[in-house]
Formats: C-alpha cells, structure tokens, sequence
C-alpha cells in the first residue's frame, strides 16, 4: 500500500457512506457501501486474511473515493444506484437477461385475461410469483384456464364487431366468450376473483370444481376431456404438496443464502408464494465482499433491484449486519413494511438451512467443473513442466506443422497455447517459399527460422513479439534434431521437444530416449491438444491455398489472361463459378476484350 492511499485512509470519517475503488487507469473496481466507512474501507487493506478474489482486487487498487450519507439506508440506496451505473466489474452483478415468470393479472380491465411476464411494472396489475423449477409458470395458467374458463386472446374488447364468432376455446368450454357479449362483467369479475384467490394459496375450491368435472365428463363417457381434467387434478397435487405448514397461506417469502470457496460464490433464493415453495434459482457470482453476511447483503440488493419485485417477508441464512437498514430499504421499495430475519428455528429456518444447503451443493459443482478445467489447463501446463524437467513453467506454448500434397503447396503452421489453452489470436500461418519437393525437415526449418526472427526486439506483431516458453514439433528425433540446428543458439532460450504420433514419445535434445508420459496424464493430453490443433490448422490452410491455386490454374490456361489476369478476375468476381456466369462486357471491365472473349468461350465451351 503506497503512502497516498495509507494517508487516505486515516482521513476517512467515521460515518456512514459509500466508498468506490478505483484501478490506475481510473477504472471504477468494486462499490461498496458502510455504516462506518473508516473501519469498512481499512479492512480491505490490513493484513488480515483475505479470500484469493479479494486479494486480486486490492492488489488493483490505486485510490478511493467516498460519499457521506446520513444514514445506513441512504447508503444502500445511493450504492445500489452507482452499481447499476456504473457495472464495476467486482461488484455482484446479476446477468442482464436474469429474469423470472410471473403471472400477471390486470386488474383494472373489464375483462382481464391471465399472462405470463417476465419483468415487473408499476401498472396497477396484479402480479403472482416468480415460478422456477419443478413447477412450470405455463402448467399453472393451462390450470387456470381449464378451472376458471378466463380468455386467453388479446382482443381489445371495446372494439369487437356485433359480427364476431368466437374461437374453438368456447366451443370445448374452455373460454367464456366475452366477446360476444354471452358473460356479464359482473360475472367474468367472479371468475376472476377465483383465479386470484387460487394464486393466494385458496385452492380447495379449484381442487372441487376439477373433481367434478372430471366425473361429469366420464359418466357421458367422454374419457378424452375426463383425462384432460385429471392431468390438472396432478398438476394442483404437485402444487398443493409445495404448501410449507406453518405458514399462513397468504405469506409470501423469498429466502436468501450463499456459501463461499474464496474464490467463487454462490448465492440461492426460495421463492415461498401464498405459503407455497414454487422454486428457487442458484447461481455463481462476482463477489469481494469481506464476509458472508456482506456477500448476501449485496446479492439481496442486486436481486432486488434485477427482478423488480420485494417480498412480504425476507429470510436470510446468516444475521446481516445491516438487516434493520434492508429492512427499511426493502419497506420504501415495496410501499409497505417488509422485514428481514434471520432464524434460529422453526419452519423458517428449515427454508434457510434448505437454501443454504442448494447453495453449498451448487458450489461443489461449480468447483468440480472449475477443476477439470484448471487439471486440463494450467495443472497440465504444470505437470508437463514438472515431467520433462523444463527450465520454465510453459506458460507460451507454441507447435508446428507442415501440410502439403506431394511438395506442392507446402505451408507451415504455428498454434499458440497460453496457460494451457488455446489463444486463437496468437496463431500465425506460413507460405513454405525456399524449399523445393516434398522436405518437411527443411520446411520446418524454413518456418521456425522465419518465426524466430520476429524476436529482434523490433517486431509489433504481438504475437511474434512473444518469446514462447516451450516449442513443440510434430514428429520424432529426426524432426527435433534438424529444428534444432537450423535455430542455433535460440534452443538456449526456449525448450524444444517433439511428440511423435505413433507411440505418443516426447523427444528432448539433450536424451538420446524418448520419453513416455502415463497414458492418462494431462501433461500428455496437453501436448496432444496442441498438436492436433496445429495439425488442424495448417490442413485448413493448406486446403484454401490449394483451392486458390487450383482456381488461377484454370484461368491462366486461358489465351491472353496470365497469372495476373488471373488474379484481377478473381479478385473482382469471387470466384470461378462468378466468372463463368459473367457476359463479355462484364468481363471486359477487368481485362481486355480479347482476353474477355476468350475466358467466355473457354468456360462455355464446359472446360
């Protein structure tokens, strides 16, 4: 920590406010916000111990900035608004479409139709949810339909002509047509009624009405509409069974967890609507905050402020430090009291514990994700290091190839591997021009002589720029062998090895044996990846240099047209098959008029 920033901090006041981290280049970092910004600020800088996540971050940190607010509540107010503003990269951020359905109900329409939305309005609708997992948002309206017959078009009613005939929804009894003026508003306003109570968590009438529906549709023997209502009756049983007991049936709760590795975090949400689980989300975060209880305080605030929506009640996992601050933040955004617990018992804390278990659960599987990709990546570039006893981590790895068709249009690839993967911006490609016939030492020769020639302290080429750290090549001894001496005192600087196909042997210059990696190591099936990719890249290349060739051969056997008419044709047409379309006077615009009629009557002749 420089002087500035140790002098900075001893300034700061101890009083409640927002503080922002800012990089060298002035980038905004991380906003944070506190009850006491001396004591919140100088935490992220003691000596303590930090998460692996934080520690990068503070190792970024230039300066900071501040603003006072007077309260703890302005404070989560004004942080979450620069947040949204300004997007710091370290802040918690929920992903742009991170949305959820909730069903919607327009209250104050004659006749309200029920639909299903993903963003929240201050509309004056009536809004139910969000629905995720287990239960589908689109099954609970089909349910609704088929109980409480409400339209399901969205024909402005006010305009419908005399002449309307209805659709098939009121023919099988599924709608009550208001559209043709059969149902009174008085009476579609009932069924509505119902549709919200049932939402609320009332569903004992709507269990009732399907029951005898169903029976009704079965003694006419009408088995096919019987079995539609029997598959709502499974739909409202997996419903009803969410019902958490003990609580009342019109409460509506989210619950808040998240569980930490130090380096990801993941937070989970419950959603418990009219007293029922529907559901819950989990996802890893972008998180440095100093603890879990800040952690989930900041993810509180980010879902909040994505989904639009506030909860009658907010239960987290563990107490925060600001709860009586959320708590009156979440209150101004709902209108109406909200409160913030943390639980010690009861059916509350089984949600939390419940919540805190899908989060800790997600986390393992996120870690285990994370590492097969770290062992396949940089555990492999590693191990590789270790195993072939290299002077230098091969954090740059580079491998090449040449591809050719009996000598002719010989071309060479370089693939470039940082950190154990590949860097396709890294990758170069070249024309084998000095070596005659068909010579893949010479012309891997000629490539690695051309491409470490680029390390001049000149070049700006960023790629070419770069000294690798290891260079593999596609082959045996031989291979190795003639690279090495055609690059002369360079194999002082950089590793060299080979991997020869067969039996899958790592050649180095200074052992006369190959070594042979375990089978399944993923030093091994670092150095395979490589090498199929450069084997790859350099086919593809050799195939559209062929191809180009092959295209100009044609026209140049052509009176009159040449290597270069050749290429103007080509490059003003696109291709052979443009070029045989072409009139004369199209291709007159190009090369003479000669030249022009004898191309056309070459290709209409079927050449």
């Amino acid at each position: 920590m420089n002087d500035i920033l140790r002098q900075k901090i001893k300034d700061l006041p101890e009083k409640s406010g927002v503080y922002i981290m800012y990089s060298e280049s002035g980038q905004i970092l991380y906003i944070g916000k506190a009850k006491v910004l001396k004591n919140r600020v100088s935490q992220y800088f003691n000596a303590g111990v930090k998460t692996e996540k934080v520690a990068r971050m503070v190792a970024k940190i230039h300066t900071f900035d501040y603003i006072i607010t007077r309260n703890e509540v302005e404070a989560l107010v004004l942080e979450n608004n620069l947040i949204k503003k300004h997007k710091p990269p370290y802040n918690i951020l929920l992903k742009d479409d991170k949305s959820y359905p909730f069903i919607r109900i327009d209250v104050k329409a004659d006749f309200p139709r029920v639909e299903v939305v993903r963003r929240l309005k201050a509309d004056g609708a009536k809004y139910f949810g969000p629905y995720m997992q287990g239960i589908s948002c689109r099954d609970i309206t089909d349910l609704i339909h088929s109980a409480f017959s409400l339209r399901t078009c969205s024909l402005n009613m006010d305009k419908v002509p005399p002449s309307h005939r209805p659709c098939l929804n009121r023919h099988i009894g599924r709608c009550l047509a208001p559209c043709t003026g059969e149902v009174s508003r008085e009476e579609y306003r009932k069924q509505v009624d119902g549709v919200i109570a049932f939402l609320g968590g009332n569903d004992r009438g709507v269990e009732e009405m399907l029951k005898a529906r169903m029976t009704a549709a079965a003694e006419r023997e009408d088995y096919e509409q019987a079995l539609y209502y029997k598959q709502k009756l499974e739909v409202l049983d997996k419903l009803v069974r969410r019902q958490v007991t003990a609580l009342p049936k019109d409460l509506n709760i989210d619950v808040f967890a998240v569980a930490s590795s130090g380096l990801n975090t993941v937070a989970a949400v419950l959603f418990v609507r009219g007293g029922k689980l529907l559901g819950g989300d989990k996802q890893v975060i972008e998180d440095v905050s100093l603890d879990e209880k800040s952690a989930l305080s900041s993810y509180i605030s980010s879902y909040v402020s994505a989904v639009g929506y506030v909860a009658d009640e907010v239960v987290t996992s563990v107490p925060l430090d600001d709860e009586d601050a959320m708590a009156q933040y979440l209150s101004g955004i709902k209108g109406k009291k909200v409160s913030v617990v943390c639980p010690h018992q009861g059916v509350r804390r089984q949600l939390a514990d419940m919540a805190e278990s899908n989060a800790k659960d997600f986390l393992e599987k996120s870690l285990s994700v994370r590492e097969r990709h770290d062992n396949m990546t940089v555990g492999a570039m590693m191990q590789l290091g270790e195993m072939l006893h290299l002077p230098r981590i091969p954090a740059r790895m580079e491998c090449y190839d040449i591809s050719h068709v009996s000598g002719t249009d010989k071309v060479a690839s370089m693939v470039v591997f940082l950190n154990g993967e590949p860097a396709r911006g890294h990758y170069r490609k070249f024309h084998i021009r000095e070596v005659e016939g068909n010579n893949d030492f010479a012309s891997l020769q000629e490539a690695l002589t051309r491409r470490l020639a680029h390390l001049n302290g000149e070049e700006t080429d960023v790629s070419f720029a770069s000294v690798p750290d290891l260079i593999v090549i596609d082959g045996g001894k031989g291979q190795l062998s003639s690279v090495l001496e055609a690059v002369g005192e360079a194999s002082e600087k950089i590793s060299f090895i080979s991997l020869a196909k067969r039996e899958e042997e790592v050649f180095t210059p200074h052992k006369s044996e190959p070594i042979v990696l375990p089978r399944d190591s993923y030093a091994l099936k670092l150095l395979q990846r490589i090498r199929d990719e450069a084997h790859r890249f350099a086919i593809t290349f050799h195939r559209g240099t062929r191809g180009k060739r092959m295209r100009r051969s044609s026209l140049e056997d052509v009176p009159g047209v040449g290597a270069v008419g050749a290429k103007k044709l080509l490059k003003a047409f696109g291709s052979i098959a443009a070029i045989k379309q072409a009139t004369v006077p199209e291709l007159a615009q190009v090369v003479n008029r000669r030249a022009a009629e004898n191309v056309y009557a070459f290709y209409a002749d079927g050449e």
